[in-house]
């Protein structure tokens, strides 16, 4: 379930940015609410843009930013490698960098302070768009695995909720119309953002599991979104749930 207060104040946060700089100010006020050392959203692929890597938001020492752009850290970054091709979060640690360049940038990034441990997330867009937020940690091992447990149903739908409104605010996505969502399929995304599963709200609503599947679906479709985690996202921050 989601931690309502922080997590609500998070998504508010996010919603009311009115700029790309004032965004990255709200990604550094989350990572303090959230206790950790770093969080990152770095945009790989957008419809509307011709370049790689189209857009960095990030709360590292600036030194390590410049390091990184200056060796085109971007090529060998063993994170960026997997989370381009996956969908599922990567986990730093059980990743391999036992590579001879794998090795020695991971070295390089914890002498600047970029965390110990570390979880990545991709994110999909409707229209092709890739993302992936990370979020970093120099907290001893066990804090780490009960952050992972306690945040991380939390850090995937704030993940595409600041995927979407950076993608608004850099130009790269238009605001889309408000669609119409049925009360059936409202109900069912405000009880999967509280947690529910699907056999769960199937009994609360007294419809059958193939239905309320069947009104997640409609939903993304209506949202244009690939996941339920977005359509949550993305029906919040527009104030349908």
């Amino acid at each position: 379930m989601l931690s309502s207060s922080r997590f609500f104040y998070c998504l508010d946060r996010i919603s009311a940015s009115p700029t790309l700089q004032d965004l990255e100010a709200a990604l550094d006020e989350v990572r303090h609410i959230y206790a950790i050392s770093h969080m990152v959203l770095h945009v790989t692929r957008s419809s509307g843009a011709t370049v790689s890597n189209p857009l960095l938001m990030l709360t590292y020492p600036p030194e390590w930013v410049k390091q990184y752009r200056a060796r085109d850290y971007f090529s060998i970054d063993p994170v960026v490698r997997l989370g381009r091709r996956g969908f599922l979060p990567v986990e730093w640690s059980a990743s391999k960098w036992d590579s001879g360049k794998a090795y020695g940038f991971f070295k390089e990034a914890m002498a600047y302070g970029v965390g110990r441990q570390g979880v990545t997330l991709p994110v999909r867009g409707p229209q092709g768009e890739r993302s992936l937020f990370t979020v970093t940690s120099n907290h001893p091992d066990t804090y780490w695995r009960q952050f992972r447990m306690d945040s991380m149903r939390d850090l995937q739908f704030l993940a595409h909720h600041l995927h979407d409104r950076a993608m608004v605010l850099a130009g790269m996505r238009e605001i889309a119309d408000v669609p119409h969502l049925s009360r059936r399929e409202l109900q069912c995304l405000e009880m999967t953002a509280s947690g529910f599963l699907a056999k769960q709200i199937s009994a609360r609503l007294c419809i059958s599991i193939s239905a309320v599947q069947l009104y997640l679906a409609s939903a993304r479709r209506k949202l244009t979104v690939a996941t339920t985690s977005e359509a949550v996202a993305k029906a919040t921050a527009l104030e349908l749930i």
